[in-house]
């Protein structure tokens, strides 16, 4: 079909920038050149940032870039640029922060306006268009008229962006005590919903770090309370629309309190690290539910999400064309009461029971999206069964559903490959194969982790972020690194395989050479071959996904203890006793940091297992919930610190060590567990 307009994006390889390449609005991609054209032209710059699975992103497409008057507008006064967030967090952190700094909100789409040189002056988030078309009119009035007014703007909202994420040099000595974390836990309860667990608010995001972290600060000290909140908020989740109960994974997050109708987007980083979450929550519980979750979510991500290469994809959209050809959001996901009164027949009631086909699961518009209120005893006794008839019945119903459900539209799938977001999901599958032993979770691990070798990891030692057709481009952030080392070092710790946690040392390396900043002793989210921006962020407080920082810490601190390396050691330290002053006031902001905190103020223990055995020993080891530990192991002599003269060919031996200090060996897993959790 020939189309009417034709821009520059149609030269992109971003699913989000080609959705744009028809618009009437002369979109330019970031690059030099695009930059140059607004200097040369003394022309402002339109910046618009997206991602492919925003609903809101297209509605503003639909209204606006997609309309011939607006696009006049635009192109008569602007060099209009299209970024995909997802392949440019740089660019996207640095206008967020101006955006949040000029409206104190900031979403997608994100859309600012900007001087030729890059720096920004006016910006919002999703605009009508008659707001738009006034806005941009008024802005290249001025322009035209008082220019001075802007430039001078635009001068002091830069000191602002500036001085939005820096990290002063904690000149305190590193001090980390358990009744600094305990006060930060204590603040951050008050937030705490006690009803459906989450926040205490709307919309309710997973954050599964947060809970990754409360999960083990109540294991750790035994607090009860604390316990059942993180399990009652992890069974939310799974009975929720939030969980997509008929083909598995979770939704970006939910507009309501109970977890019940999500913004429809599945996005792979949740998914890697909610699999992470259940999986530690199951070693724990023993919880089924969690296990299913698990299984579930994977078998999404292998059936939707991956490539024949083991890359992941990157998102599924939240939109898609219902019945009528309509493009509706979550369209592919809900049903309708005499849809499945016909596909379900005899086991519509037991089915509309379990899943609320009633006033607690109507959405809009007479949809309903599945959600679970009642436990399985529940339903058990109302329809005489056992539990194994129910999972029966229940499973049928399912397949039925999902092979019904594919043959409508599919939401449109984001088939980018991020190195983070792999990295990200490579760890959710060896988790996965820790806690549950399935040899297919490791294997995909594996062949993910070769991907990233083979085609991210370039001659230089450093990665790439982005691959799409067969092309490795854009120079990776700091997130590449930081979710890379530690994916790699859990694969080296599953199958004692050193290629893993060597090549996770070296890529630390080159990140200390590449974004280390030595005042503050912290690190930049951008390297510094990179063009510069208007600002170089430190990217340091955990949101949806952990901060790279936090995460670059951590892994500092367990290589120091795999390579008894004091630069890694001291750095880790001084990085977490930089962000400390801003901890306590703010827990969620800063789990993933506290998580490491936890690492200090309690014992954490160096496991090694040296012996023909010893893979067989550490699958054992790994069936008790041991957060505060790492694992070494060897089937040979090894000259690695914590392996090094300790090979005996005759039985295969467990050292149970902390700060370099071991106690005597044993042969039994059991033994080495009572010297950890007596």
């Amino acid at each position: 079909m020939e189309h009417q307009h034709t821009n520059e994006l149609i030269n992109e390889t971003s699913p989000y920038l080609l959705q744009h390449a028809h618009n009437p609005v002369d979109w330019h991609a970031w690059n030099p050149k695009t930059l140059e054209l607004a200097k040369s032209q003394n022309k402002l710059l339109l910046i618009s940032v997206g991602y492919a699975a925003c609903h809101w992103c297209h509605v503003m497409e639909h209204e606006s870039f997609e309309d011939t008057l607006v696009a006049q507008v635009m192109n008569k006064h602007f060099i209009n640029v299209k970024v995909d967030r997802e392949e440019r967090p740089d660019i996207d952190q640095v206008y967020m922060n101006a955006v949040q700094l000029m409206t104190g909100r900031g979403g997608w789409p994100m859309n600012v306006i900007a001087l030729p040189d890059g720096r920004p002056f006016w910006g919002g988030t999703y605009f009508r268009k008659d707001q738009w078309i006034n806005a941009l009119n008024q802005i290249a009035e001025l322009y035209d008229k008082s220019p001075e007014k802007i430039y001078e703007y635009a001068t002091k909202l830069e000191q602002g962006i500036k001085s939005m994420d820096v990290v002063s040099f904690n000149t305190y000595s590193p001090l980390f005590k358990t009744e600094f974390i305990t006060e930060a836990v204590k603040n951050w309860s008050t937030k705490f919903d006690y009803n459906e667990g989450g926040m205490n608010r709307t919309p309710k995001f997973m954050m599964p770090n947060n809970y990754h972290f409360l999960l083990r600060y109540a294991y750790q000290n035994n607090d009860k309370k604390l316990q059942d909140f993180v399990n009652l908020t992890l069974t939310k989740m799974a009975h929720g629309g939030v969980f997509d109960q008929i083909g598995g994974g979770f939704s970006r997050y939910s507009v309501d309190t109970k977890w019940h109708v999500p913004h429809f987007e599945k996005m792979l980083y949740d998914n890697g690290q909610l699999v992470s979450l259940y999986s530690d929550a199951y070693l724990i519980t023993k919880n089924d539910l969690y296990k299913d979750i698990v299984t579930q979510t994977l078998e999404y991500i292998k059936r939707d999400m991956t490539a024949e290469n083991g890359a992941f994809y990157s998102s599924l959209d939240a939109d898609s064309n219902n019945a009528e050809g309509k493009l509706e959001e979550g369209a592919f996901y809900v049903w309708q009461k005499d849809e499945l009164k016909t596909l379900l027949k005899d086991d519509y009631n037991l089915f509309s029971d379990y899943y609320n086909v009633n006033d607690y699961g109507l959405w809009e518009h007479d949809n309903y999206v599945l959600i679970r209120k009642d436990n399985d005893n529940t339903i058990i006794k109302k329809y005489v069964l056992t539990k194994e008839q129910l999972t029966e019945k229940i499973n049928v119903c399912k397949k039925l559903l999902l092979k019904e459900r594919n043959k409508r539209e599919k939401p449109r799938l984001d088939d980018k490959t991020l190195t983070s977001w792999n990295a990200i999901m490579l760890k959710g599958y060896i988790d996965a194969y820790r806690v549950f032993g399935t040899k297919d979770y490791l294997d995909t691990a594996i062949k993910n982790a070769y991907f990233i070798i083979t085609v991210q990891l370039r001659e230089d030692g450093g990665l790439n972020h982005n691959f799409k057709n067969g092309k490795s481009t854009i120079n990776g952030y700091l997130e590449d690194y930081a979710t890379t080392i530690d994916a790699f070092m859990a694969l080296y710790e599953n199958t004692l395989n050193e290629t893993w946690l060597k090549t996770a040392r070296d890529l630390a390396n080159y990140a200390f050479d590449h974004f280390f900043d030595d005042t503050n002793h912290m690190f930049y989210f951008t390297s510094n071959e990179d063009d510069t921006l208007v600002t170089r962020n430190m990217e340091y407080r955990d949101n949806v996904i952990p901060a790279s920082n936090s995460i670059m810490a951590k892994n500092l601190f367990k290589l120091s203890h795999y390579f008894d390396n004091e630069h890694f050691r001291k750095t880790a330290m001084t990085m977490l006793n930089n962000v400390k002053p801003e901890i306590q006031d703010y827990g969620s902001g800063y789990s993933n940091w506290l998580d490491l905190m936890l690492n200090y103020t309690n014992p954490f223990y160096e496991i090694a297992v040296v012996g023909t055995n010893a893979s067989a020993k550490i699958s054992e080891l790994n069936k008790t919930y041991i957060p505060n530990k790492l694992i070494a192991g060897s089937v040979s002599e090894n000259n690695l610190p914590l392996l090094e003269n300790r090979y005996n060919p005759d039985e295969t031996l467990i050292y149970v060590c902390e700060n370099n200090a071991c106690k005597l060996p044993v042969s039994e897993v059991d033994d080495a567990i009572k010297l950890i959790t007596p």
